[in-house]
């Protein structure tokens, strides 16, 4: 009476369970890599006051190298040489972000008076920046330990600061000669470098607001207590946020930087990042 549709029904109803079993492991295998892709941190300290200058590359002495074409400033837009070596405040406070089950950090949003902003939206572009990156899941308060609240007053725990060239070379050091950003905790500041906010990385090969992101949260990573630097850890992998990414995403090329330091020269190349948490 049904003909081929008594055989065909079974074996069609084989198949789909088949298929279904297929695609659950499969979605398996590609969770797990994702796990094995996403890069780790090293040591938080707790202690993220002091003097001493963190992020900047190790003092000149005639052991490093004397050039990193991979750190050179790209060619681009106009940029701010010189402020006038003090900031002021972008208006604007927010509610905190994050969990914070250890600890909430406050922070103020500033540029470096006699910076020009016009030319990448203003003053109220960048601070959006800044909130929308500390506040995005991808970032630091994914780690429920950490929270933020943006402050327009007080004393905060540190000023996320747009700086001009020769001010950054002066909070952060210039002994080798490659653009940088960094934290002063003695003056409380995330020195972001304007022409690197302008213009990037050339080994950064992501466009110029993922750059800016990994600016922030590099640089508010060292602020929170990562004070160490991070090798690229998997070839093609995802690049750790506090990889010196401005410098380059190959391992030997930041080795050349400070051969004694914790990049090994093994030839490991990473795929740039600019989040914390990249698969959150």
């Amino acid at each position: 009476m049904y003909g081929w549709r008594a055989y065909a029904i079974p074996i069609l109803l084989v198949v789909t369970v088949l298929v279904m079993v297929d695609a659950a492991r499969s979605a398996g295998t590609d969770e797990s890599m994702g796990q094995f892709d996403t890069p780790g941190f090293g040591t938080l300290s707790h202690d993220t006051r002091g003097s001493g200058i963190i992020g900047s590359p190790p003092a000149a002495d005639g052991n490093f190298a004397v050039e990193l074409p991979a750190g050179a400033l790209p060619a681009g837009g106009p940029f701010t040489a010189g402020g006038a070596g003090t900031w002021h405040l972008v208006p604007g406070s927010g509610p905190k972000v994050g969990e914070g089950t250890e600890r909430e950090f406050t922070y103020t949003v500033e540029v470096e008076d006699g910076v020009d902003t016009s030319g990448f939206g203003g003053d109220e572009s960048f601070a959006r920046m800044v909130d929308q990156t500390l506040s995005n899941p991808k970032s630091w308060t994914k780690d429920p330990r950490f929270a933020f609240r943006r402050v327009d007053g007080g004393d905060p725990d540190f000023r996320v600061s747009l700086t001009s060239q020769m001010t950054v070379r002066e909070a952060c050091g210039y002994d080798i000669e490659i653009e940088g950003s960094c934290y002063n905790p003695s003056i409380d500041r995330v020195l972001l470098n304007e022409p690197r906010w302008v213009r990037g990385a050339i080994d950064f090969q992501g466009d110029i607001g993922s750059y800016r992101q990994y600016q922030i949260n590099h640089e508010v990573g060292h602020a929170i207590g990562y004070q160490s630097h991070q090798p690229c850890e998997t070839e093609d992998g995802l690049a750790p946020v506090m990889m010196q990414q401005t410098f380059g995403t190959t391992n030997d090329d930041i080795a050349k930087l400070d051969p004694e330091g914790v990049v090994p020269m093994n030839g490991l190349t990473c795929r740039f990042n600019p989040w914390p948490f990249p698969r959150a």
